[in-house]
């Protein structure tokens, strides 16, 4: 399986999406009453953290692993 660079923007943006769906389900289910306007405010706020994350990592990112050359191709 081919490995992949890990991306915290990514990870909170998916626990986020996840933080959500789960309260409102909990909602429709009955089993957790939400707190008014918190999971209508969840979504925006973690994008806009995910989105500060994504802007600082790529400010501090260092490629460490040189780029290879494509492969050459014969006719």
């Amino acid at each position: 399986m081919k490995r992949h660079r890990f991306e915290p923007a990514r990870l909170i943006a998916g626990l986020t999406a996840l933080t959500v769906g789960t309260g409102y389900g909990l909602d429709a289910l009955g089993l957790w009453q939400a707190p008014g306007l918190w999971l209508f405010l969840a979504l925006p706020a973690g994008l806009f953290l995910a989105g500060l994350t994504a802007a600082v990592r790529a400010m501090t990112r260092r490629d460490t692993q040189p780029t290879e050359p494509p492969p050459l191709k014969h006719p």
